[in-house]
């Protein structure tokens, strides 16, 4: 299927942003995709991953937008923090919709806290169909704590390469168990000067979000990455309960964090073409489709 692609410019509150729409000749679905960045990074992502995601996504029929939020990339504004970008996204959301008047309904597609802005945007817009969250970012001092014991130190302390370097002084013993006393402490929620801790806030407050949106999402994680481990860690809390497709996620064997190579970049983008065509070819897209006909 050909394509074509569009460079957009439009406001957000007073300040100029920069996307590019990626679409086909021609698709008979009213469904989109709207990729949320994550990190200090612009719409291109590491080792060009969005810009082929958008290609892939449009040759398979859908059109697909990427954007800058403000302050990054061509966008003008001052930066900001992924929790505060509902109205970068939906300024995003818009101006797609209005070049692209057959899209009606869109799904979010976003990677590490680009996938935590999509969970805090998804329940305040009704035309967000559904959400694709990739090595979603729960962090947390406790979290990360817990996560670096399990998948970092355990792994070390198990390790016969570590004893030799300990053994023969290649390992600072004080830094050791000074790295793992803190580690331990922050696990148990307090700190190394023993002083309460409450981080929990934001894995809480994407666990409402996403009950309070009530629509279908999916989640791919990385095997080999700390975020990943992370979430897998977060989701056992009551908070999740009833979120499945949280608790049980897909999972990219070999891949690292951002799916650097040819062969997990084609497996997110042949995984998330599938499950966006599932999402589009739902009866509620085709009741959608009835009810826009009457209209």
């Amino acid at each position: 299927m050909t394509m074509h692609e569009t460079a957009v410019l439009f406001d957000c509150e007073g300040d100029e942003l920069v996307g590019v729409i990626t679409a086909p000749e021609a698709t008979g679905s009213d469904l989109g995709v709207l990729v949320i960045v994550g990190g200090p990074q612009y719409r291109v992502g590491s080792h060009r991953q969005f810009v082929l995601l958008a290609r892939g996504l449009a040759k398979a029929g859908f059109p697909c937008m990427r954007f800058d939020y403000r302050g990054m990339g061509d966008s003008m504004g001052e930066a900001r923090s992924f929790d505060d970008v509902n109205s970068d996204l939906r300024a995003a959301l818009n101006a797609f919709l209005d070049r692209m008047p057959g899209v009606r309904r869109v799904v979010l597609w976003g990677l590490c806290d680009g996938a935590s802005a999509a969970c805090s945007f998804a329940p305040t817009d009704d035309r967000v169909a559904g959400m694709v969250l990739l090595n979603p970012w729960v962090k947390t001092d406790t979290g990360e704590a817990k996560t670096m014991l399990r998948h970092y130190y355990l792994r070390r302390l198990l390790s016969r390469s570590f004893w030799a370097k300990l053994l023969s002084g290649g390992v600072s013993v004080r830094g050791s168990l000074g790295g793992l006393n803190g580690a331990v402490a922050r696990a148990r929620g307090r700190n190394v000067s023993g002083e309460s801790r409450d981080n929990l806030d934001l894995p809480g407050k994407m666990a409402v979000a996403l009950h309070r949106a009530d629509k279908p999402f999916v989640v791919f994680l990385s095997e080999r990455d700390y975020v990943a481990r992370e979430f897998e860690q977060v989701v056992r809390d009551g908070a999740w309960e009833g979120l499945v497709a949280a608790r049980e996620p897909q999972r990219i064997a070999g891949a690292d964090h951002t799916f650097s190579s040819a062969v997990w970049r084609g497996e997110v983008e042949t995984k998330t073409a599938e499950w966006v065509g599932r999402i589009s070819a739902t009866p509620q897209s085709r009741k959608s489709d009835q009810e826009a006909h009457h209209v």
